[in-house]
């Protein structure tokens, strides 16, 4: 028995692209703020002018939610990457130091940063583009400060994965206070230095 791919969606209208980036606001301003638990469906409805109804079309539940907050704000990130790039003389090195101005960002946002955190932990199958489309970004970011000649190894992309891995358990580690931002940085720079070997 095949399973049919469902169809992509159509694109988002000019006006349904406005809606979808102010209720993204809504949930960043309000993580920001309260941490994962001040993001309610209702008030993200109120606070960005739309009907519940309308919001869950959009985002099917909380978590749906802010896990596409942390998509957004990955390319916003990735646009002030490409404005001003990495300036290391190995790709290790501008890996590093990509991830951890990504760190810096996050940290200016501890609460933000955690509720983002939180939702990718707890995803479930039914999140698994959102989380995929993540993961994607969080890659694009990292080969584009590798600033490879040509496409990517089988091994480069292997170490692009533990790279991710090591970045993700570094944030979770110090938003639980577990580690410091140097300890972060030694494990951040140490997995960078798997790119030299590939």
């Amino acid at each position: 028995m095949t399973v049919e791919a469902k169809p992509a969606p159509p694109p988002l209208t000019e006006r349904q692209e406005a809606r979808r980036r102010r209720i993204l606001h809504t949930s960043a301003r309000l993580a920001g703020r309260g941490g994962f638990d001040a993001v309610q469906m209702r008030e993200v409805a109120e606070s960005s002018g739309v009907a519940l109804g309308t919001l869950y079309r959009y985002f099917p539940s909380k978590i749906h939610l802010l896990v596409a907050t942390m998509q957004d704000q990955l390319e916003h990130l990735h646009g002030t990457l490409r404005k001003r790039p990495p300036a290391g003389e190995s790709a290790a090195e501008r890996v590093a130091e990509t991830l951890m101005r990504a760190f810096r960002a996050l940290q200016r946002e501890p609460q933000l940063a955690d509720a983002m955190v939180r939702a990718l932990t707890f995803a479930d199958r039914s999140v698994s583009p959102e989380v995929d489309t993540v993961s994607r970004q969080t890659t694009a970011i990292i080969l584009e400060a590798m600033n490879l000649p040509g496409p990517p190894t089988p091994e480069q992309l292997a170490a692009v994965r533990v790279i991710e891995h090591t970045w993700h358990s570094a944030l979770i580690t110090w938003l639980s206070g577990r580690a410091s931002i140097a300890r972060v940085r030694i494990d951040i720079e140490t997995a960078c230095r798997l790119i030299d070997r590939t």
